[in-house]
């Protein structure tokens, strides 16, 4: 059964206004309706100080919604100016920074300035390298309007639900690494056409209502870019670190510059740079061919003092098997790329159980006198 727009205003105008003046709808607080399949988004508009007032409200529209025929899937999102927080710059940080995701030691973020340096295949196979170091591994993909991790990892169909309520989804599973995908949900040919409030609602369901079983570590492939969602993610996930990938070019690390600087703002630890792309060996000759360049990425580490991670090359098979589903570490564990990710893999664990991860560098302050 098909659920338009309709459907929806004629269900929320059923339902009183927090002031008890009229309805949700003529009161003007919902906004942004999105339909897309089985799966119902919009907002809910408040005042800072009436969000809690609003949380139970939230809750209740949802369930409502959740019953109209044809709707597997509501998501509701709360959107408000913040209040000013309260305490002081350690107790604001762990606000602003969210809760810890029941079970999972460590939350990573891979991230890029910019679309098509290979973030995701970069993700995918760094996980898999975690898994391949005996560590129980998750993904995330945060990418809403380009998901790709369904594709990368061969998986298709919806993940189920995980108790009577249908509250919570179990994650898909692959290779020994669970996953969760806002492709799982909606049509691989399905534009995304939605507000920064409805993405982060999608991904504040997709972290916090999927039912992950204990893990050490949660890589979350994160969107390209360093727009709202992405800033947003960084300050409301609870993150161990972040991975930055770039090509060598100087294009490239204008961007991956503005992508590591965002980490900084928001205090998330940089564990390194990772150059992918870094150079082509001729598979009938031999040659090694830097086509992109070579070296940047280890320059930008070496002169803002993070890490650098390794080089990944640039190979014709690795591009294969990411379009068929079969990751190369997952199925060619003896090739060239796979060593390379292995051993990425093992620096970033050493980072995030030693602590030794690069944090902002402190403010040199001078004063008169």
């Amino acid at each position: 059964m098909t659920v338009t727009q309709e459907d929806v205003l004629s269900v929320l105008k059923r339902i009183a206004a927090p002031d008890g003046r009229g309805n949700i709808v003529s009161a003007g607080l919902v906004s942004d309706i999105a339909i897309q399949g089985a799966t119902v988004m919009f907002a809910l508009t408040t005042a800072p100080q009436h969000v809690r007032t609003m949380e139970n409200l939230r809750g209740a529209v949802e369930k409502a919604v959740l019953g109209i025929p044809g709707v597997e899937k509501a998501m509701v999102a709360l959107t408000a100016e913040r209040a000013p927080q309260q305490g002081g710059p350690a107790q604001a940080q762990q606000q602003a920074r969210g809760s810890a995701i029941p079970g999972v030691k460590h939350l990573i973020a891979v991230a890029s300035g910019k679309g098509g340096v290979g973030k995701s295949t970069t993700a995918v196979n760094l996980a898999l390298a975690l898994h391949s170091l005996g560590l129980r591994v998750a993904v995330l993909d945060a990418d809403v309007y380009g998901p790709s991790m369904p594709k990368l990892f061969g998986l298709t169909g919806k993940p189920e639900a995980s108790d009577a309520t249908g509250k919570k989804m179990k994650p898909m599973k692959r290779y020994g690494v669970e996953l969760m995908s806002i492709g799982f949900l909606v049509p691989e040919d399905t534009a995304m056409i939605w507000r920064g409030p409805m993405v982060m609602s999608a991904l504040t369901q997709l972290l916090r209502e999927t039912e992950w079983s204990p893990a050490d570590v949660m890589v979350i492939d994160m969107p390209p870019g360093t727009g709202d969602v992405q800033l947003t993610l960084a300050q409301q996930t609870p993150l161990s670190g972040a991975v930055i990938v770039s090509t060598p070019q100087d294009l490239a690390l204008i961007d991956a510059r503005k992508g590591l600087n965002m980490f900084r703002k928001v205090n998330v630890p940089v564990i390194g740079i990772l150059e992918n792309m870094s150079y082509f060996v001729c598979g009938k000759c031999g040659e090694r061919h830097e086509i992109f360049g070579h070296g940047g990425a280890r320059e930008e580490a070496a002169r803002i003092g993070v890490p650098f991670l390794g080089e990944i090359p640039l190979d014709k098979e690795v591009r294969l098997r990411s379009d068929s589903g079969e990751p190369v570490v997952a199925t060619q564990p003896e090739s060239l790329h796979a060593a390379i990710f292995r051993d990425v893999a093992r620096q970033v664990w050493a980072a995030l159980e030693s602590g030794g991860l690069a944090r902002p560098a402190p403010r040199i302050v001078m004063e008169n006198g």
